[in-house]
């Protein structure tokens, strides 16, 4: 004969384990719903470009030393540093390009991020100065020609490119895969803070 405290364990379990199915299914179908109704608020259509704008890229050329500026329409985000990123982007862009004047690898995806902060020394003394900090990949960097014409020349070019662009940017410093690095690939100094006036075209595009 079954003792009477195991009958009543058993009603327990096994009304514990209706409770626990029924409990079961109803989260199920909560999470169904809920994965319906984020399917139905969804967006149907494609997040918005950015406008197209004019933007100024002052591009360096090995042959003759020189840096040249080229108008380009390119879609730029509202935000400032962002505005800056994709600029140095797409001049980045033209020195991986295969028949490039100043032939750089990595293009675009060689500039993580591009932050703008008050400028100090003199510059400071101008209506909102800012520092233009460039923070590039290590792997960019890695794969930069060495030699001081070559470096000194993707530095002036990034320098000019952001004055044209952002003509508050006064002071230009770089970091690599945000630290502070000794050299570009062996020769530019990226120790120091770049004054952007310095950085001044020879030419312009026809």
């Amino acid at each position: 004969m079954i003792p009477r405290y195991q009958k009543v364990l058993f009603v327990v379990l096994l009304l514990g384990s209706l409770v626990m199915g029924v409990v079961l299914w109803q989260l199920r179908e909560r999470a169904h719903r809920r994965l319906l109704a984020g399917e139905a608020s969804a967006p149907t259509q494609a997040p918005e470009v950015a406008p197209s704008e004019q933007a100024t890229l002052v591009a360096a050329n090995d042959a003759d030393s020189s840096l040249t500026e080229q108008v380009r329409s390119l879609p730029l985000p509202a935000d400032p540093g962002a505005r800056a990123r994709a600029v140095l982007g797409k001049l980045l862009d033209l020195y991986a390009a295969p028949d490039a004047a100043h032939p750089v690898p990595g293009g675009d995806a060689s500039v993580a991020e591009v932050f703008l902060l008050p400028a100090s020394g003199k510059d400071s003394q101008q209506p909102d100065a800012q520092l233009a900090v460039v923070n590039l990949t290590a792997t960019f960097v890695a794969s930069h020609p060495s030699g001081i014409e070559t470096e000194t020349l993707t530095v002036l070019s990034i320098c000019a490119t952001l004055r044209a662009n952002v003509p508050r940017v006064t002071q230009v410093r770089f970091l690599v895969d945000g630290q502070s690095r000794p050299t570009l690939a062996g020769h530019a100094d990226l120790t120091r803070t770049y004054l952007a006036a310095e950085a001044v075209p020879t030419a312009k595009a026809d």
